[in-house]
């Protein structure tokens, strides 16, 4: 037998041994299929206890109610949906290629806003709005995102000098103070993830728990023109004002 058929014996040989340990091992229990389980979440019967819940107007939680759970006014939370499901595609009602129904904009909407104001993880509006831990990601992820980008120019802008004189006598009417801009807090926000190397330097005394310290300033009529985060929650009030840019941009 010459060379040729002695290689071509051998390859013969190695496919069949290769496809006989490829066919034994898919029949072992180790490499059999894994399809992924499909779950009928019923999103139709899922929006309407919503609505009935919280938007409907006789709804079985009053107004109070729901600025207790959704840390917002209805009417906000309604105007923001709106001009998000008029805004980007995301957040409006579509279907699929099967002609699955999805999830509607206040779906969505609350899924996004109950992370942010508790939060919980995605995957916790499973069992109420019947939404996979994915999909609930996504909804927060692209809530804060399209949020910023429509409302950026108007309330997260630094007061020009026209709305400087407005707070000057807006503050000097009602207060009786000359030059006064606002009110400037701190408050501190609970950091339930932080790293046990960093617990020390954000965790204070009088609150026990890792914080993360948030600087803003308001007006009269509720405007935040400004909002400096990241602190660690050991610092006090004069290390944050230190820190922050807040005079840098008034001067």
């Amino acid at each position: 037998m010459d060379s040729d058929s002695d290689d071509e014996l051998v390859l013969h040989t190695l496919l069949s041994a290769t496809q006989d340990k490829i066919h034994v091992r898919c029949e072992s229990s180790h490499c059999k299929k894994k399809h992924r389980k499909w779950i009928n979440r019923d999103r139709e019967t899922t929006n309407e206890l919503l609505v009935r819940d919280y938007f409907a107007p006789d709804s079985l939680y009053d107004l109070s109610r729901f600025e207790e759970r959704f840390r917002i006014s209805r009417n906000l939370f309604l105007r923001i949906a709106r001009d998000l499901g008029h805004n980007y595609e995301f957040f409006q009602l579509r279907w699929d290629a099967r002609v699955k129904r999805g999830f509607t904009t206040i779906q969505k909407c609350t899924t996004a806003l109950r992370q942010l104001a508790y939060g919980i993880t995605a995957d916790a509006s499973d069992e109420y709005l019947k939404m996979s831990e994915r999909t609930g990601r996504e909804c927060t992820y692209l809530f804060c995102e399209y949020v910023i980008e429509l409302y950026r120019d108007i309330y997260l802008r630094h007061p020009t000098k026209s709305d400087v004189e407005q707070l000057y006598a807006a503050h000097q009417t009602k207060h009786g103070f000359l030059g006064m801009l606002g009110n400037i807090d701190c408050t501190h926000w609970e950091w339930a993830n932080c790293p046990n190397p960093w617990r020390g330097q954000f965790t204070r005394g009088d609150h026990g728990v890792p914080t993360v310290i948030l600087e803003v300033v308001v007006s009269q009529d509720l405007w935040f023109w400004h909002a400096f985060f990241g602190m660690a929650g050991s610092d006090n009030d004069l290390n944050v004002l230190q820190a922050s840019p807040l005079f840098n941009n008034i001067l």
